[in-house]
């Protein structure tokens, strides 16, 4: 492994070094949407803490799958697909129907949580970043074994719970990357940076070490709520995608976003 999976398979953007001085405006960018939405740090430290204790387990939720040894393997070999796609896109809410036969063979899928109803053939997608919200379309990637970047925040500790000991009953479980929203370090799990599933999707590629102006943005949008957007409140929708859209300014790619006028 070279010095970045090294960094992000330890504890990414947490403590010091000249990887984690590229992410630290993305993890600011965290204690700034904590501010504007008043939302708990604390409330965001105890869905992590709450994460890390039951998956700490040999068996997390009944399932060896879970452990932290094969969840860091399930990781490495994540990462290892993602470097070694000859195309990436990663697929936010406001995206249209993808049929993959319209690209590249060869081209492969991120999806932001439900977004990844959009695509037609999940054989093709190499993970989801969610925090739970996604309902069926999340399920169906589930069920067809696609990696799942879970994340854990102050207002979804019950879902993501939820959701595992559900999943935890089906015959295959998918691989999981457990991911958190504060500069506390929990073991096992990874702040990557960001806020909506979107932009986090973006920073999780940052943080393995991809080169972004590599990768395609597919249904980012500011001006409206996507069709794949989890059950919200639309104005609020709304106000959390310009702090998407400052992420990807941060990112660099703010280029990238859909534009209806």
């Amino acid at each position: 492994m070279n010095l970045t999976t090294q960094t992000f398979l330890q504890h990414p953007p947490v403590g010091g070094g000249v990887f984690n001085d590229v992410l630290e405006p993305l993890l600011a960018l965290q204690d700034e949407v904590r501010h504007a939405f008043g939302y708990s740090i604390e409330s965001d430290v105890e869905s992590a803490k709450q994460m890390e204790l039951l998956f700490s387990e040999e068996r997390p939720f009944g399932r060896e799958e879970w452990n932290t040894d094969k969840r860091q393997l399930a990781t490495i070999e994540l990462r290892n697909h993602l470097h070694a796609a000859k195309q990436l896109y990663v697929v936010g809410a406001g995206s249209q129907s993808i049929r993959t036969s319209d690209y590249d063979p060869e081209a492969r899928f991120i999806a932001a949580d439900g977004a990844v109803g959009a695509i037609d053939d999940l054989s093709k997608v190499l993970c989801v970043v969610s925090d739970g919200d996604g309902a069926e379309h999340l399920h169906r990637a589930v069920e067809s074994s696609v990696h799942i970047v879970l994340h854990a925040h102050g207002d979804n500790l019950e879902t993501w719970n939820g959701l595992c000991m559900k999943w935890a009953l089906m015959e295959s479980v998918p691989s999981l990357t457990l991911t958190h929203q504060t500069k506390t370090s929990f073991s096992g799990m990874y702040n990557p940076g960001g806020f909506t599933d979107g932009d986090r999707a973006l920073c999780f590629l940052q943080s393995i070490g991809l080169d972004l102006s590599h990768v395609q943005c597919l249904g980012f949008s500011t001006q409206k709520v996507g069709r794949w957007s989890g059950t919200t409140n639309p104005v609020a929708k709304l106000d959390k995608l310009q702090w998407m859209n400052e992420a990807m300014i941060r990112l660099g790619v703010e280029h990238q976003l859909i534009n209806y006028d």
